[in-house]
């Protein structure tokens, strides 16, 4: 199912074109830069359909999803190094779910000090506040190399 006026259907189907576009593919999930205020290198993986929660992924997604989660993850960690990679589920808003985001996020002790110390869902919700966005030409570079990196890894 698709579902106009949602984020992640809207990114999925194309008809919102966000920074760096679309970095990997697979049958049932989309990759990409994440949109809004938070750090360079923050990729969000989205089920194709419109799915809002983990447990109503069909057999097929299920199955796809470790090895993505996987092979973002190594994406990240090769390009900026970070010291710990966050891996996060998003699919909430204020009035109900919405489209499941998995959201990993590379996190450097200096992104934790810019962030007063912060970690974890205290150093998310701070940034998420912040209005702080990454540079649209940062993102897309990042998008470019992490696209290339999923060519060279295998599943």
């Amino acid at each position: 199912m698709d579902v106009e006026g949602c984020l992640g259907c809207d990114v999925v189907s194309g008809r919102l074109q966000v920074p760096g576009g679309l970095i990997h593919e697979t049958p049932h999930w989309v990759v990409n830069h994440v949109v809004g205020s938070m750090n360079l290198g923050t990729l969000v993986l989205s089920p194709r359909d419109h799915v809002i929660a983990v447990a109503e992924l069909t057999v097929e997604a299920a199955d796809e999803f470790g090895s993505l989660v996987r092979r973002t993850a190594q994406v990240v960690d090769s390009i900026l190094d970070p010291e710990q990679t966050y891996v996060s589920s998003w699919a909430h808003r204020d009035d109900g779910r919405k489209h499941l985001h998995i959201v990993v996020q590379p996190v450097t002790s200096a992104t934790v000090a810019e962030y007063g110390g912060a970690r974890s869902e205290q150093l998310q919700a701070a940034m998420l506040l912040s209005g702080k966005e990454p540079d649209r030409g940062e993102v897309e570079r990042f998008a470019a190399t992490a696209a290339e990196r999923f060519g060279e890894l295998s599943g």
